[in-house]
């Protein structure tokens, strides 16, 4: 039923991309999909030809991409070569053309256009450019939940300390998606300014209604920041849709990239209002007097807040982990890892275990949150760990007290099975 190879011979025409694409074709070769560009979630053996992709040890069964996702071979062979070519001759070695090409990978992941996007470190860095930039007086309000990363949320609470803005936040419920809607709506006042929510939250796995919540903002003539990191890659983004004015993600993530990357989405709008407040070389669009007015513009396009030098081998890593997943297809990844999700969601209930993760399956994602009376999460996650060979992540965010499993394209149903086998061990024990 396997027919064709779906990793062709497609990536270069610039020149200044042919590391990325030479890596590419190597590594993936032997990848394939069925003819119809469709891949059943439940075919094992294509999702085991994906997990091969990835050097992942065998040792343990790693459930954390919601903290690192690992990278596929690709992704790590072109930073490699890139890395090697690059001090060879001592250069920086990005080009126009090789950062329009990889921010065209990340625009057609995200839903936007190549020039609204601006490289960062992390999705913390894009939250802090989001919340410095924006021009928020004493008293002006800011809503958040209290399920946000602490990168989503010290950045807005410092805010509050230093120049008086206000921070106010609902906690998620997980009755309906209107009702967080209703949660929202219920502490606007007209001092609100802000929106900052995540997409799906890291504490849960929840999926937030990101296209209503944007009418919501755009009738209040509100500024709307959406936290994905645990969303790019993970399933279909598209900001645009969204009404969003910005999006902030990590590249290291459900993106699969290299540690130390990530993605600020800054609407064309957006760009005249959210203030650079760090500058430099890349900020500036070529001009400047230093000698008589002192003036200066930023370059008419995201890269307004990249700053300063950029490590080009991580990004060429970034560049092929996302031609990686629009090869395989967001689509693809998202039923297998949707299906995933509901798999142990249904099977955790089954055993007893208290979901902390909606129950819905318009919002749930593949971050399942549980927790088991009577014992701390610190302790199954020891006992997963110790007795299954299970990387996990404990959940305090909130005062939830549970246990998080992430799962992606590398993982299948046998890691399912194997998470329900050792709660059901630990709840015996």
């Amino acid at each position: 039923m396997l027919r064709r190879d779906f990793f062709r011979d497609a990536l270069a025409v610039v020149s200044g991309a042919a590391t990325l694409a030479a890596a590419s074709r190597v590594a993936a070769r032997e990848l394939k999909i069925p003819e119809s560009g469709q891949a059943d979630p439940r075919d094992a053996p294509f999702w085991r030809q994906v997990r091969e992709q990835f050097p992942l040890t065998d040792s343990r069964t790693y459930l954390n991409t919601g903290g690192l996702g690992a990278s596929p071979q690709v992704s790590i062979d072109a930073l490699q070569e890139k890395m090697n070519a690059l001090e060879e001759i001592s250069e920086v070695g990005h080009t126009h053309d090789l950062w329009h090409e990889i921010k065209s990978h990340a625009g057609r992941l995200l839903g936007c256009e190549a020039d609204e996007l601006a490289y960062t470190r992390n999705t913390t860095e894009g939250s802090n450019i989001v919340c410095n930039g924006l021009p928020l007086k004493r008293g002006d309000e800011v809503i958040t939940t209290t399920h946000e990363h602490v990168g989503n949320t010290l950045d807005w609470l410092a805010r509050q300390r230093s120049e008086g803005i206000v921070v106010k936040s609902f906690t998620p419920s997980m009755a309906s998606a209107q009702e967080n809607v209703d949660r929202i709506e219920a502490l606007l006042t007209p001092r609100t300014r802000a929106l900052s929510l995540s997409h799906v939250t890291c504490a849960t796995g929840q999926i937030l209604p990101m296209k209503t919540i944007g009418e919501l903002a755009a009738a209040n003539d509100l500024w709307y920041f959406v936290d994905g990191a645990q969303s790019a890659g993970m399933m279909p983004v598209d900001v645009k849709s969204w009404g969003c004015h910005a999006y902030a993600t990590s590249g290291h993530k459900w993106l699969l990239g290299p540690k130390g990357t990530g993605l600020l989405y800054v609407s064309r709008e957006a760009q005249e209002v959210i203030e650079p407040k760090f500058v430099g070389a890349y900020s500036g669009g070529g001009e400047w007097d230093m000698i008589t007015t002192g003036e200066f513009e930023f370059v008419g396009s995201a890269q307004r807040y990249e700053y300063g030098t950029v490590s080009t081998p991580l990004f060429v890593g970034l560049g092929a982990s996302m031609d990686f997943l629009l090869r395989i297809g967001i689509d693809n990844v998202w039923r297998h890892n949707h299906a995933m999700g509901a798999a142990l969601k249904e099977g955790l209930n089954e055993l007893g275990a208290r979901l902390l993760s909606p129950q819905h399956a318009e919002e749930h994602s593949s971050i399942i949150t549980f927790k088991i009376d009577n014992m701390p999460y610190q302790k199954l996650q020891t006992f997963l760990g110790r007795e299954y060979k299970l990387r996990t992540r404990g959940i305090y965010e909130g005062g939830l007290d549970g246990l998080r499993i992430s799962l992606h394209l590398y993982n299948d149903f046998d890691d399912v099975d194997r998470v329900l086998a050792g709660v059901a061990a630990a709840m015996k024990a």
